[in-house]
């Protein structure tokens, strides 16, 4: 599951911490825990893709119905952001982690061994929960406890590697599959997993003091505002949108799209270049507002789309056809990240964590679009004017005059 987030706050003074506790984490150590457990713990979500015959074979089902096995992950991913950010503010980002990535390397593995797909999708699902305790309680920990200085730099490198996990999980999948076939992969990612929560074991500081003041549920109270908003509702669907067809696209290809392995395997290695580049390339586009940006991402994926079907795009043209398709996906999450921020006021931290729910459930979406179309060709043209018409929903949301949301009392 890919997670964006708000430019950091301002450098603030380090938090007060015990006398034998450092003031920072260390930066490079920390960076490298972190962005490679971000790899692993998103790329769970897309790594059943290239799998999907794989396992059909071995259950004598077919491709198209276990697309579930992403659709379960992403629903449990959802629901346990949801859940865990909250936690994560009330008891700890290190002891959070410190459970949350041993179950998801257990459950992980659990897969590998399941008799049939039900089991699977089971497991799946609660595999999603279990690595949802990472993106909040890691990115929240970056935020926190490194040198202000490097702040920036962190967070932009961990929400890179939410993104890239799309890409190299893929790639890896279906490298290694011929290899270990698909149960080894699961294997091997527990394994990768439990390393992981080693990696952050060691670097993490121990956690700060925290309040317990009010109740679990206090960090609730501005969800049905920011849901009701007209705005935001609007935001929020094109976000959907957005993830959805991320997703449905790497799946078609792999249903639908009929190329040979190592067709697939440049397809989807395509994406990666353009997933690096699009952060150094913001800063130039900031000067336009969040949804101007947002909506304008939007139409590209939306044209981008429209050509691979008018062209029936194969080959070399098909290559740069998705590399600018997921240049639009990389650019518009972010600048939907920054339109949702700025409408929501005081309620900010909710409404983004309203946000990457909706890039959940874009993300547990977008298989099942891919099986309902019959052929990659009737996809594009699905997509595409879903993209515009997502498009026209966030200008829409963008007419001035409206004031941001203000918190509820007590929140």
């Amino acid at each position: 599951m890919t997670l964006i987030v708000n430019r950091p706050p301002r450098p603030e003074p380090a938090p007060a911490t015990p006398a034998h506790t450092p003031a920072y984490a260390p930066f490079g150590r920390t960076l490298a825990a972190f962005v490679a457990t971000a790899v692993l713990v998103s790329g769970q979500l897309y790594i059943v893709i290239p799998l999907l015959h794989d396992m059909a074979a071995g259950w004598h089902a077919s491709a198209g119905a276990l697309t579930w096995l992403v659709t379960a992950f992403g629903a449990g991913y959802a629901a346990g952001f949801l859940v865990f950010g909250p936690l994560s503010d009330r008891y700890g980002r290190r002891r959070l982690l410190m459970i949350g990535l041993p179950l998801a390397a257990v459950t992980t593995a659990l897969v590998a061994v399941s008799p049939n797909p039900e089991t699977a999708l089971a497991l799946r699902a609660v595999q999603g929960v279990a690595v949802a305790m990472f993106p909040p309680a890691g990115l929240a920990y970056v935020a926190e406890r490194l040198d202000p200085r490097r702040r920036v730099a962190a967070i932009a490198a961990v929400t890179a590697a939410f993104l890239a996990s799309a890409v190299v999980l893929q790639v890896a999948a279906q490298l290694l599959v011929g290899v270990t076939g698909w149960r080894g992969l699961f294997l091997l990612s527990g394994a990768g997993l439990l390393l992981a929560a080693l990696g952050v074991r060691a670097v993490m500081l121990p956690d700060l003091p925290r309040g317990h003041g009010g109740s679990l549920l206090s960090a609730y109270r501005a969800v049905p505002g920011l849901l009701l908003d007209p705005v935001l509702a609007l935001r929020y669907l094109a976000t959907v949108v957005l993830m959805a067809g991320f997703v449905a696209v790497y799946t078609g290809l792999q249903i639908h799209g009929g190329a040979s392995a190592a067709g697939l395997l440049a397809l989807r290695a395509s994406g990666l270049p353009a997933i690096v580049l699009m952060p150094v390339l913001m800063p130039w586009l900031a000067r336009l507002a969040g949804p101007v940006r947002a909506a304008a991402f939007l139409a590209v994926a939306a044209a981008s789309l429209a050509v691979m079907g008018v062209t029936a795009a194969a080959g070399a043209g098909l290559v740069l056809l998705l590399t600018l398709y997921v240049a639009a996906i990389t650019g518009g999450l972010p600048s939907m990240n920054e339109a949702v921020s700025a409408r929501a006021g005081q309620a900010r931290g909710t409404a983004l964590a309203l946000f990457s729910f909706a890039l959940a459930v874009g993300g547990s979406v977008g298989p099942q679009l891919a099986a309902v179309f019959d052929g990659f060709t009737p996809l594009t043209y699905g997509l595409a004017a879903g993209m515009a018409a997502a498009a026209l929903a966030v200008l829409a949301s963008a007419r001035p005059g409206r004031a941001p949301i203000a918190a509820p009392r007590g929140a």
